[in-house]
């Protein structure tokens, strides 16, 4: 028999608030090297504490909701959901059920729909921790009330590549958003996947669903669901049926593991949360929060791709990131700028392709180096369209280009022009000049000027290097490979 695969995905995010969800505790993301520091009596439930709501993460949860094209809900609420871990303070974990901030929403990827059913907001649990070799459990409460947004996906996806790649979709926009760091290896967003399979031509729900939870790199949501798929195939096609459950993804065996037998939402207990009000919004509100959004993702790349008729190869990597998009923009502006000025004579179609090309290839290596904050911050958007134009105008070659900006990156004065100058990196352009270098080194190397005329038309890359070579790299290849050519045809 064959079988079809139905998945949905439930994405968490801790968002970059200044304090807790409900205290004001500094939000350390639960990174703080030290346990249980950021911590109150609200955050760890101490008898008499009271939540209060934290503005900035409701917005932020409401603006990704708006990026994705949900509908705000004017009345929202926060509810109880009584989940007994030990590393939640208060036995149960203030949430969202059936009211909450966003809902219906819609994320496309590589043409294809994906529905979002739902984005809530609640609290993240604190950590256990487990000493080697001990018989008990300590908990930091660090984490314990970080803000917490859970998107839900109504199960449209058939494959792990298609859900791993609307995680990264994702994160995406949460970056641009600037509501969470959202990186993975720190927890900081977390994958889970509900799997089920069916016959072919049966209902596609009529599977019976598992959980696969906190799923930590995109990869391993790729290879959870593609293990996932072929253990429950073996469990069906061996007569027996697959059970409703929670499992667990080992990175180091690459399986799914068995955590606990699933509960259903009324095994959870829900109830509104008394100590805090409903919350009502006017459309008002709501079209200000949209009015403040940045450029999307997807609206960059297709303004990219339209003002700078760059590939769409070069279009992705430069507008994966919204600061280093926004820098790329600001080289491309004082491009433009130095044409008008008439500062270079090259056109703005090279021009933008050759910092992109030089983006690409240079300031990315840098960035693996140095601090991103710390690169923008060194070579400004100005320094690097004056090393771009000096490089199209045949100032400098590829080679003193590199030298310049390595120098830019290292040296307080970075000045491309004062580097050029200092070093003595300027290409030497003058045909006078370069005719009397080209005399020289033919005069010097007979047998190679007689294998060109012979038919050796290799010969003249040998000349043309040693030409670079008693020039020390400076000649313009160009007017160099002319000179050549002309005297070499004519037989001056």
């Amino acid at each position: 028999m064959q079988y079809r695969v139905t998945i949905g995905m439930e994405v968490h995010a801790e968002l970059k608030t200044h304090s807790k969800m409900f205290c004001a505790c500094k939000n350390g993301l639960g990174m703080e090297t030290e346990p249980n520091v950021n911590i109150c009596p609200v955050c760890t439930a101490q008898p008499g504490s009271l939540p209060v709501p934290n503005r900035q993460a409701i917005e932020a949860v409401q603006k990704v909701g708006l990026a994705l094209g949900c509908t705000l809900r004017l009345f929202s609420k926060f509810d109880r959901k009584h989940y007994f871990y030990p590393d939640i303070p208060k036995g149960y974990q203030i949430s969202q059920y059936d009211e909450p901030f966003c809902e219906e929403g819609t994320l496309e990827r590589d043409g294809k729909t994906f529905r979002v059913t739902r984005i809530h907001l609640e609290e993240d649990t604190g950590k256990s921790m487990h000493p080697a070799g001990a018989e008990y459990t300590l908990v930091d409460f660090n984490r314990a009330g970080v803000p917490l947004m859970e998107l839900v996906t109504e199960p449209d996806f058939s494959t792990g590549k298609e859900a791993s790649l609307f995680c990264q979709e994702l994160r995406q926009i949460l970056r641009y958003l600037d509501v969470s760091n959202a990186d993975m290896e720190k927890g900081q967003m977390r994958c889970e996947v509900n799997i089920s399979l069916y016959p072919e031509g049966a209902d596609r729900l009529s599977g019976t669903k598992v959980e696969i939870k906190n799923i930590n790199s995109f990869r391993s949501v790729e290879r959870a669901i593609e293990y996932e798929i072929a253990r429950q195939t073996g469990v069906l096609e061996a007569g027996e049926k697959v059970v409703q459950e929670t499992r667990g993804w080992d990175e180091v065996k690459n399986v799914t593991v068995s955590q606990r037998k699933k509960e259903s939402a009324h095994d959870y207990r829900y109830f509104p949360e008394p100590d805090i009000l409903p919350f009502v919004f006017t459309p008002e509100y709501v079209e200000q929060l949209r009015s403040a959004l940045p450029e999307l993702p997807d609206a960059k790349s297709k303004r990219f791709l339209l003002e700078y008729a760059l590939p769409e190869a070069d279009v992705v990597i430069l507008t994966e990131d919204r600061e280093l998009a926004g820098y790329f923009e600001g080289v491309a502006s004082e491009l433009a700028e130095k044409i008008q000025s008439k500062e270079t004579q090259a056109e703005f179609p090279r021009l933008v392709k050759l910092a992109a090309n030089y983006f690409i290839t240079e300031m990315m290596k840098e960035l693996k180096e140095w601090d991103r904050g710390m690169l923008i911050g060194r070579i400004t958007p100005e320094n690097f369209a004056e090393l771009i134009a000096i490089i199209a105008d045949g100032k400098i070659n590829s080679s003193a280009a590199q030298t310049v900006f390595k120098e830019m990156m290292e040296n307080e004065d970075n000045d491309p022009s004062h580097i050029i100058e200092r070093l003595n990196l300027a290409q030497v352009s003058d045909s006078a000049e370069l005719e009397t270098v080209v005399a020289t080194v033919l005069v010097a190397n007979e047998q190679s000027v007689a294998d060109y005329r012979a038919g050796k038309e290799n010969a003249i890359k040998f000349l043309m290097g040693q030409v670079m070579a008693a020039t020390k790299g400076k000649a313009n290849p160009k007017i160099v490979a002319d000179i050549l050519q002309k005297k070499l045809t004519l037989g001056e």
